[in-house]
């Protein structure tokens, strides 16, 4: 028992997601000999049972809080990072907040459907007497509604404490750009659904007022966008988006339903002759409409059941041969994109299988298909600009690289023919954390511009420089006949755009147009040279 124990310590200890259970083995038997314990005596096979359990219940775990999130991402490349935050402030996509959105989600759920319910059978004129004569907590209705008011303001404290990702795809910690995203997004959607109403005007008893109370819950209901923003993530499951469709079929029914009754109830005083629907029901039930007892007619469920039946007959008449006729070409036209994805994501893994690529190795290739799709959508952006003139793909080129080709100085002084050129030769490159770029001991055949993001310099696995911004690396061509040999490691320290031009490509440009190429051999500087000088 103590033996187990001391290697489910260590296991514990030394586990790391997304690994291979062989690596967890390997780690937990270096470790006992770092501990000064003889890792033979124990049985290898009992030992194996335990990293490999370890690993799947890791996996399991990602699993379900990958499910859980509602975060608009599909395939969230930002969780690589690590920032740093205050200990107030929540990831958004921390376990506590996937709970937190998912007791909101139900909270919405149950306003949109209880909310218009309330407003059109529940708020009459006998209700409210009855509010007003023993309180406001006489209801359990009214009161699971103040609760849910309630939460829904501390939804927006925890908001205005919860991160958000950039347009860099990074995460801002930072609690006053918090603020600022917030107010500047659905601060007003949440606090408009969230301020009760009925509590702040209660105590007036003029019908006027219990119709105002009706019309202003129906506020909730704005809460409604952001639910369905947030559950485009599960459309790419088919079962789910015919289940979605059905839910949003019958809640339109459900509001459509509670429409039809007010309108009803509203006339029916007005009508000199017994000819609207809720009399006809009333003569059909044998539960008639008396003047002088205001609880006279037919229940309130007999008037929802046969609301509610005749808008389901209408939007299924109405709606069927639009809708629910073309639900499989909706369903293929909306999410091809997502079929795409799986498509190539199975031939990744296909390719995995086949050559048997081990984990570290495999993990990055996974990393890099994800990131790579969520950055261009599965779109080949050169293959795209190819199908163009080329005297358009030159001005599309000299567009995408404007930035560096107007504040480079290494530019300055080309002509407009010349910088078309150079852009039709430049590649741009993106790069997410952790990539290495250039391994040291490559051929420097390009040269690299830093457009965004942040890149380390590493020799012998020591930081010798960070770029950043405008900052250039390789190796000045023009000072040597053939390419040499890096001397670092460069790898990105975040998300990252390059531009990169292939050392052939800028001496033909140089040599097409020998007016700048004195210029620009004159104005390149280099920020980090890379050539290793001892090489031969």
């Amino acid at each position: 028992g103590t033996r187990i124990n001391l290697l489910c310590k260590i296991v514990n200890e030394f586990i790391g997601p997304g690994r291979h259970h062989e690596c967890h083995r390997n780690l937990v038997f270096q470790n006992t000999k770092q501990l000064k314990l003889n890792p033979e005596n124990y049985n290898e096979g009992l030992l194996s049972c335990i990293c490999y359990v370890y690993w799947k219940l890791e996996q399991i775990h990602c699993l379900i809080i990958d499910v859980l999130s509602l975060g608009a991402d599909v395939l969230p490349e930002y969780k690589l990072q690590t920032p740093r935050i205050n200990k107030f402030t929540i990831l958004h996509y921390s376990p506590f907040k996937a709970v937190w959105d998912w007791l909101i989600l139900l909270l919405v759920i149950y306003t949109a459907i209880f909310t218009p319910y309330s407003a059109a059978f529940l708020l009459n004129d006998s209700e409210d007497r009855k509010r007003r004569e023993c309180g406001y907590s006489c209801s359990p209705l009214n009161v699971v509604d103040l609760i849910v008011d309630i939460m829904f303001i501390i939804d927006i404290l925890i908001n205005f404490r919860t991160t958000y990702v950039n347009q860099n795809e990074e995460v801002v910690s930072d609690p006053a750009k918090i603020a600022i995203h917030y107010f500047k997004g659905w601060f007003l959607i949440d606090m408009v659904a969230a301020i009760p109403f009925d509590l702040l005007i209660f105590g007036s008893g003029s019908e006027e007022t219990t119709t105002l109370i009706g019309l202003l819950k129906t506020a909730r209901l704005l809460r409604l966008v952001r639910v369905a923003r947030k559950l485009d993530r599960y459309s790419e499951y088919g079962a789910a988006v015919l289940m979605l469709l059905m839910c949003i079929f019958a809640l339109i029914a459900h509001w459509l339903a509670c429409i039809w009754y007010a309108i009803g109830n509203v006339e029916r005083p007005y009508l000199a002759h017994k000819i609207g629907w809720l009399d006809s029901l009333g003569e059909q039930l044998g539960k008639h409409y008396n003047k002088s007892d205001a609880s006279s007619g037919p229940s309130i469920k007999d008037k929802y059941v046969t609301a509610l039946y005749f808008t389901f007959s209408s939007l299924t008449t109405l709606m069927y041969a639009s809708i629910f006729g073309n639900v499989s070409a909706i369903i293929q036209r909306l999410y091809s994109g997502t079929a795409r994805y799986h498509m190539q994501m199975l031939r990744v893994k296909e390719f995995i299988r086949f050559h048997q690529i081990p984990n570290p190795l495999r993990q990055r290739l996974e990393e890099y298909f994800q990131h790579a799709w969520t950055y261009t959508n599965g779109i080949d952006m050169n293959m795209v600009l190819k199908g163009f003139p080329e005297c358009l793909q030159a001005d599309i080129c000299l567009h995408l690289n404007q930035n560096l080709l107007q504040n480079c100085k290494a530019f300055r002084g080309a002509s407009k023919g010349c910088l078309r050129a150079l852009a039709m030769k430049f590649k741009t490159t993106h790069a997410p954390p952790g990539d290495t770029l250039v391994h040291c001991g490559d051929v420097l055949t390009a040269l690299y511009f830093v457009s965004r993001g942040s890149i380390e310099i590493l020799k012998s696995d020591i930081v010798v420089a960070i770029l950043g911004k405008n900052d250039i690396f390789g190796e000045m061509v023009h000072l040597y006949a053939k390419p040499g040999k890096s001397n670092a490691d460069v790898r990105a320290l975040t998300y990252c755009d390059l531009h990169k031009i292939q050392r052939e490509d800028l001496l033909e440009v140089l040599d097409m147009y020998p007016e700048f190429s004195d210029l620009f051999l004159t104005n390149l500087e280099l920020t980090f040279n890379l050539r290793d000088e001892t090489a031969k």
